[in-house]
């Protein structure tokens, strides 16, 4: 059997796959958990959820679970996934639970897992809260059943944590800022605007149906539309529950999360904030991040791809910033997970100290054009111990030399191996990740 719990949570078809029957398991395993591991005190959980539809009916399902488990519930409704993060350590809770899909469409949702201080939960006890899915655990009554609260300033304490992040104010950044009609919507404009921007803000009226329809940092198409009609500085892009921030230039240009953190890192380098000159990436981050910080004297450390990994990462070596392509950045000084507001705000505040334009800034990395080839095979092991393929990979490699690159990965869920090649030019890269993967397919 698979195990329940992803890189990011229990995620599926909500009334499908991913039931209130489940949602309810779930929350009161999770309760019992925690409290088995420490009974000094009442456990007590903060919930909160993006708009989609379905998080009303699953959110009212983790509330009965937990509290029927015995845990005293803080709802703090509509907030962004590195809000409810936040709002754990900030009210000295055990858990949170965040109900979310962040950009999966409408139909799915999602529960994702915060222990205290905010930090996502160890594998462990991710498997101990699955284990314990059908237990027949002895349900608390009386006064020992969770009661529940609705925590009204939920918001206001987390814009308050954003602003005193934010080194420098807004003044003069003209922003449009795309919520994705998700939880972003309230807190995005009313924060960037306290920070001191002029905010123009779009799809920030989520109905419960339109979360990331045709919007947001999966398509950016109306954010580069809207940059030019409203001649703003720059555009932000966030995803349904705001944990990742894309851009857009005054231009129009996107500006990726591998640019995003190009230009914070050497903020922070020129601030004495990047902790032993080093960046944490995925292996999937462009090769010209890496020669960018090669050149301004920044180390970048690399892991596998997902965020679970880049925090492991940052955690271990006590480092400062970290992050993926997709624009989910991590500041450890301020933040346990992604967080896209923060992120927005430190971008927006490098621009308005150095009075350098967004592309200006951006243009300290040269984006490599990318080739991303999937090859379906029969057997991915026998791929990886292939002597054929390494010869391969090993020619282009050489072929490239330190302007290229090559990774073979196998998906971690179906019979596909990924043929990722980079190279100064798109003719040469795609010319490339066909010739490999035409090896890799003779393979199998």
């Amino acid at each position: 059997m698979s195990r329940l719990f992803g890189t990011d949570g229990v995620r599926g078809l909500a009334n499908g796959e991913l039931t209130p029957e489940l949602a309810l398991a779930i929350a009161a395993s999770a309760a019992r958990v925690l409290a088995a591991h420490d009974r000094s005190h009442r456990q007590v959980a903060v919930v909160g959820r993006d708009p989609r539809a379905s998080g009303e009916m699953l959110e009212a399902a983790v509330v009965a679970g937990l509290a029927s488990a015995g845990a005293d519930v803080l709802r703090v409704g509509v907030q962004p996934t590195p809000a409810v993060a936040f709002l754990v350590s900030e009210l000295n809770a055990d858990l949170g639970v965040m109900i979310s899909a962040s950009h999966n469409p409408m139909p799915d949702n999602g529960i994702k897992l915060f222990a205290a201080g905010g930090h996502k939960l160890p594998d462990g006890i991710e498997d101990e809260i699955e284990a314990g899915l059908d237990a027949d655990a002895v349900r608390p009554t009386g006064a020992e059943v969770g009661r529940v609260s609705d925590v009204d300033d939920a918001l206001d304490r987390y814009s308050a944590h954003l602003l005193a992040a934010t080194p420098h104010p807004l003044a003069g950044v003209r922003v449009v800022v795309d919520c994705a009609n998700g939880a972003a919507s309230a807190a995005a404009p009313e924060v960037y605007r306290k920070a001191g921007a002029e905010v123009i803000a779009i799809h920030a009226e989520p109905d419960g149906i339109n979360i990331n329809d045709g919007c947001g940092s999966t398509h950016l198409e109306q954010l580069q539309t809207a940059v030019l009609e409203h001649g703003a500085d720059l555009g932000i892009a966030h995803d349904g529950d705001a944990d990742r921030c894309l851009a857009v230039d005054a231009v129009g240009q996107i500006i990726d999360g591998d640019q995003i953190m190009a230009v914070l890192a050497l903020a922070m380098a020129d601030d004495g904030e990047l902790t032993d000159e080093t960046l944490v990436a995925t292996v999937m981050s462009n090769l010209g991040l890496h020669l960018a910080m090669r050149a301004h004297g920044v180390n970048v450390r690399t892991t596998a791809v997902g965020d679970r990994y880049v925090l492991e990462e940052l955690r271990a070596g006590g480092y400062a910033i970290g992050g993926e392509q997709s624009g989910h950045v991590v500041l450890p000084a301020h933040a346990t997970t992604g967080d896209g507001l923060l992120t927005a705000l430190r971008l927006m505040s490098r621009i308005a100290s150095t009075g350098r334009p967004l592309a200006e800034l951006a243009g300290v990395m040269r984006r490599l054009p990318q080739v991303l080839v999937n090859v379906r095979v029969a057997d991915k092991a026998a791929v990886a111990g292939s002597e054929a393929v390494r010869d391969a990979v090993g020619a282009v490699e050489a072929e490239l030399g330190e302007e290229g690159r090559v990774l073979l990965r196998p998906s971690g869920t179906e019979q596909l191996v990924r043929v990722m090649v980079e190279a100064p030019a798109q003719d040469t890269a795609q010319a490339a990740a066909d010739r490999l993967a035409g090896v890799v397919s003779a393979v199998s």
